[in-house]
């Protein structure tokens, strides 16, 4: 018989019908005469009850289908008695696919710490809370793809492995097949790359921007939505060494498209997920974040306040001359911190907002300067909670002033010649931003580390699994 999902199955009113359905045991109570099989196969948070007669199905038999067992069950659709539950199965044939011995499986039916369960990211996903939180990131990935084909963008695929650090901070992860026990050096004392893979230094890239940039020069509008690496040594809930991120490029985009796009763009996201994954996002506001729907709600409710970097500095210090407290200091000039972020979304505007033209100095080169020469073009995106979610800008479409302005932040010509060059050959207005998927999918989940939104989490020391 073809196999029902137990998420359709839980929806079924055709009573007495036969259903087929295939999962994992997560509990089995019962006593002599029947059993009661809690089964889940990863398409609900929700399992469905299945009711097995000891004597016609054997008690020895049933005596392996534990927690963690997998089975399939063949049985009548049956209107359930039971609290919380509408529909049940009383089973008439079970297949044992595989067991799962109670002294050594390692997800028994009680608490566990996410601590305990990132050191078993292989069966974590078993759990109600990852198999939630999966479904959630599964679901925003389609929504971004969704809402930008729908708005004739092109996906954009490029390069893992980059001879150019976007950010020009020096975090790259190397990629080489040079004998790192001997490594050939040039007469200066340097490695000498000539002979590597790729002739020259290479890496794993830290954005796909500036390719994109590329992309949107010619196609119009493209986003990318990739994996990306930054070697950084930060063991904090908001890092990851690989993780993915979206970034669309628009041509003939100004700031001000940019940050409409921005914000319709998280709106539809959240939207869907509001949509689409009510039960898990209800699971996760029980169970971890009992103010996470009503946060989500709040951000499709509310235009997104725009204000420059100038005015939100004024504003936070208007507060600390109010008494306001605030951990790091503040001041022109000042790479905002997540607490002076939040308190202008949670305190005083009471809204997401978008703070625009940062200072130059505390941005990277390839955005657009302003007319005063001291701030650029800049764009965040602020959210309760989390803080900044989105940064972009405005790229600087000028060639001298690009630059100058990369030669002044020591990235390389021959390293981005190439990107140059496009501010010569029919070179044109855009913008864009970037939106790191894992911090919005912990602020659409409610997780409160960023190591429990991505299956398998790349931190320093850990590349287990």
């Amino acid at each position: 018989m073809k196999r029902t999902k137990i998420v359709d199955a839980l929806k079924k009113i055709d009573f007495g019908e036969d259903i087929c359905v295939k999962g994992w045991v997560r509990t089995r109570r019962g006593n002599k005469n029947v059993s009661f099989i809690e089964l889940n196969d990863g398409s609900t948070v929700h399992n469905i009850q299945i009711v097995a007669d000891n004597n016609k199905l054997g008690i020895d038999f049933l005596k392996p289908i534990t927690t963690g067992a997998c089975i399939g069950v063949t049985g009548k659709l049956a209107q359930s008695l039971g609290k919380g539950q509408s529909v049940e199965i009383q089973a008439e044939d079970i297949v044992i696919y595989g067991t799962a011995d109670p002294e050594t499986y390692p997800l028994q039916k009680k608490e566990h710490t996410m601590e305990f369960l990132r050191e078993i990211a292989h069966l974590r996903p078993r759990t109600n809370t990852f198999g939630a939180v999966f479904r959630i990131r599964h679901h925003m990935a389609m929504a971004i793809h969704t809402f930008f084909h729908e708005r004739g963008f092109f996906y954009f695929h490029t390069p893992i492995i980059t001879g150019s650090d976007c950010e020009g901070a020096g975090q790259l992860f190397q990629v080489t097949t040079l004998n790192l026990s001997d490594l050939p050096k040039a007469e200066n004392g340097c490695i000498d790359y000539s002979n590597d893979f790729f002739g020259k230094q290479t890496g794993l890239t830290v954005s796909g921007q500036l390719e994109g940039e590329l992309g949107a020069l010619a196609l119009g509008a493209i986003y990318t939505f990739g994996p990306t690496f930054r070697a950084e040594n930060s063991n904090t809930p908001r890092h990851l060494s690989e993780f993915w991120m979206i970034e669309p490029e628009v041509a003939f985009n100004e700031l001000e498209e940019n940050m409409q796009l921005a914000e319709d763009f998280v709106k539809y996201c959240v939207r869907w997920v509001l949509e689409k994954c009510s039960d898990d996002l209800e699971f996760l506001n029980n169970r971890y974040d009992p103010e996470l729907i009503d946060r989500l709600k709040f951000v499709i409710e509310n235009d997104f306040v725009r204000l420059t970097y100038s005015e939100g500095i004024k504003i936070l210090e208007d507060a600390m001359a109010k008494g306001q407290k605030f951990e790091f200091p503040v001041g022109w000039g000042i790479d905002l911190q997540s607490e002076h972020e939040r308190y202008l979304v949670e305190k005083h505007f009471k809204k997401p907002v978008i703070l625009t033209d940062y200072p130059k100095n505390i941005k990277a080169f390839y955005m657009k300067l302003n007319d005063d020469g001291k701030t650029v073009r800049a764009m965040d995106v602020l959210f309760p909670k989390i803080g900044e979610i989105i940064g972009g800008s405005q790229r600087e479409d000028d060639y001298e002033k690009l630059k100058a302005r990369a030669k002044e932040m020591e990235v390389p010509d021959k390293d981005i010649w190439w990107y140059l060059e496009t501010r010569q050959f029919g070179n044109a207005p855009h913008s864009g931003f970037g939106l790191g998927f894992e911090r919005f999918l912990l602020f659409v989940t409610g997780m409160s580390n960023i190591r429990d939104v991505i299956p398998f989490p790349r931190t320093p020391k850990n590349a287990d699994f």
